[in-house]
Parts: structure tokens; sequence; C-alpha cells
């Protein structure tokens, strides 16, 4: 899990031609506990929500139920077996930094949906809030994303391209303030990483 981190930091962020576009690298570690929990760590490159560039770091907690026959059909080759579950709850924490700002601490609290459709497309629906405290301030936002992927095999390889929607509601506009749209691909590294290569645009009016 830990060889994710060694990846990351040997990605380097290639910026578009507009100014709220970038090609943004990810790493995410997993680690099953037991058939309904599973742990992981998360390190990227973001801008989701008309944040500027930062750096994100940090443990996410999943639980969910047994798997559904259809939904393991679709996603075998993924390393993330949640998505095998119809119903997944998620918690987690977060560490954020940028330049020239002050740490921001984030708690994350999630449910997501996945749905198998046609052609072995996999939907998810994912309800996330994230409660941030900076400077002793406190905001909080929630985010709606909207995914459809599917596992492509290029010879023995396989890789999970993916297309994604995800509006935002900001707590210190009171107001819906951006929306990010997701092309991109999940590559798995070895048993326990998969790496994230994504390009986003975002529509940001906060």
């Amino acid at each position: 899990m830990f060889r994710g981190w060694t990846i990351l930091a040997c990605l380097v962020c290639i910026a578009a031609h507009a100014q709220n576009t970038q090609f943004l690298p990810e790493v995410d570690g997993y680690l099953k506990v037991n058939p309904s929990i599973r742990a992981y760590l998360q390190a990227k490159d973001d801008r989701a929500g008309g944040d500027p560039e930062q750096f994100t770091f940090g443990p996410s907690i999943r639980f969910y139920r047994k798997p559904l026959l259809k939904l393991k059909t679709v996603t075998v080759f993924d390393l993330d077996d949640a998505k095998s579950r119809p119903l997944v709850i998620e918690s987690g924490y977060r560490v954020i930094t940028a330049p020239d700002k002050p740490v921001e601490n984030r708690a994350i609290e999630a449910v997501t949906f996945h749905l198998p459709l046609f052609a072995k497309i996999l939907a998810s629906d994912r309800n996330r809030v994230d409660l941030d405290w900076q400077n002793g301030n406190f905001s909080w936002r929630y985010r709606n994303r909207l995914t459809l992927e599917r596992t492509l095999a290029v010879r023995s390889y396989h890789l999970i391209s993916y297309v994604e929607a995800e509006p935002f509601y900001e707590s210190q506009y009171s107001k819906w303030s951006a929306t990010d749209l997701y092309v991109g691909s999940l590559f798995p590294v070895g048993r326990h990483v998969q790496l994230n290569l994504y390009y986003e645009h975002e529509n940001d009016t906060g």
C-alpha cells in the first residue's frame, strides 16, 4: 500500500490552457480489514469545488454488506471491491495543504450507491459532506458525484475508464457554486495500489 506514496511523489500536474482545467494525479492504497470493512489511504493533487490547487492526504474507512453477483462481474478487475457492494458508507479525514495558506483539516462523511447497467457499465452515485476547519473557521459543503465507468482490456492488462460530474453546494455562499467534470482512467499497480489519472474541467460560479 505504501508504494503508492512513492509513485505520487514522482508525478507532476500538467496544466492545460484553460485556467480551471488540469491533469491531476491521484494514488489510492487499499487494505481489507474484514469482509465488511475496508480502509484506504489517498494522496492527490486537487482542485475540486473551486478550491485553489492543493494537496490532500489522509485515510478513510468504508463499511458495506455482501456484494451483488452482477456488481462483482462488472468490477472484477477493480482493486476497490467496495464497488461490488450496492451500498457503501464512508468516514474519513484529510489534511489539505496549499502554497501560502494555513493547513486545513477536513472530516468526510459519504454514502454511495452502485448499480450495474448495460454493456458492463457501472453507475455510482456518491453523496458526500465535507466538514472543514481552517484557522479556527468552520465551513461545510455537500457534493453529489455521478460516475459511469467500464473496464477495458489492453492485452492481459485491465484499466478502468470513467466519466464523472460533481456539483458542489457551499455553506459560505449558500448556493450551488461549482460543477466539476472528469474524464479519466484507473490503473492497478500490484495488488494494493491503484493509480488514478484524470482530466478535470470546472465551472465555478462561487
